[in-house]
């Protein structure tokens, strides 16, 4: 299974942030950091942005989502920092521009958020690239998530869905687990599971579903600024869930019943003469 630390905007437009986050991640022993990629201008309407929007950055949401927004100098500095650390980065792009922007780098993976999971462009994109792509499927049909499927396959890109509540955070009653089987009987691929769940039970649930990868927000401090950080992990949590996860896929075997080597002798001592014989 690959586990996805996702920083998305986390990081709060501090680099030094970023870089503590990517590093929290590596010891913790995910296998990659996924960030956001927004263009704004193409993203928002203009009336949005000049709308009022108390941040640290200003009264304005332009101001808000320009500070939370890096740019090449930064991501520049992630690539370097990610291949230093040797783990995997990646980012979502909420449109073309981003998605082009993200080509200048040596990335193996791209991500679909699932905002995005009706922005045809963006999707055909992202599909010509051919790189294995995590799409997530949030606040969307199983008509719509089909379409998805239709299109990544027509383009012969190799993809994996992900089981996702877009909430923030998500309440466990809205989990529903059980969706991950039903997208994988129904598109016959790989499922994986977003989180955005308080704590770690749920995704550990996940994981005993049979999910080929795990994401799950990470932060420093769940109390700090920003939209993400209350359905986030802090590092010592997301520690935990990953030595918890890799238990539990060593624990989940093969299926096949099988007399174990232990077994055998505590067998041939616990066992009556006459039911010794093993076969």
């Amino acid at each position: 299974m690959l586990i996805i630390a996702e920083l998305g905007i986390n990081h709060n437009g501090d680099l030094d942030i970023a870089k503590k986050l990517v590093l929290g991640a590596k010891e913790a022993g995910a296998d990659a950091v996924k960030f956001q990629k927004r263009t704004i201008d193409l993203v928002y309407s203009q009336e949005e942005l000049a709308s009022f929007r108390e941040s640290p950055w200003g009264s304005t949401q332009r101001e808000q989502k320009e500070g939370l927004e890096f740019g090449k100098s930064e991501y520049d500095e992630i690539d370097r920092h990610c291949a230093e650390l040797e783990i995997d980065w990646f980012a979502s792009a909420w449109d073309v521009e981003s998605q082009i922007f993200l080509r200048q780098y040596s990335l193996n993976y791209n991500k679909v958020a699932s905002a995005m999971l009706t922005n045809t462009k963006l999707l055909e994109t992202i599909a010509e690239e051919g790189r294995h792509t995590f799409i997530s499927t949030g606040m969307h049909s199983l008509k719509e998530i089909g379409d998805v499927v239709d299109l990544f396959r027509g383009k012969k890109c190799p993809f994996e869905l992900m089981h996702c509540c877009s909430a923030y955070p998500m309440p466990t009653d809205d989990a529903n687990l059980r969706v991950i089987d039903t997208l994988r009987n129904t598109f016959k691929c790989d499922v994986g599971y977003s989180g955005h769940e308080v704590g770690l039970a749920i995704s550990v649930g996940a994981t005993m579903l049979g999910i080929t990868s795990l994401e799950r927000h990470i932060t420093l401090d769940r109390s700090l600024y920003g939209s993400d950080q209350s359905a986030s992990v802090e590092l010592g949590g997301f520690s935990r869930l990953i030595g918890m996860v890799r238990v539990l896929e060593r624990a989940m075997g093969d299926g096949k019943k099988r007399i174990t080597e232990q077994e055998k002798s505590i067998r041939l001592k616990l066992a009556p003469l006459h039911l010794q014989t093993i076969t």
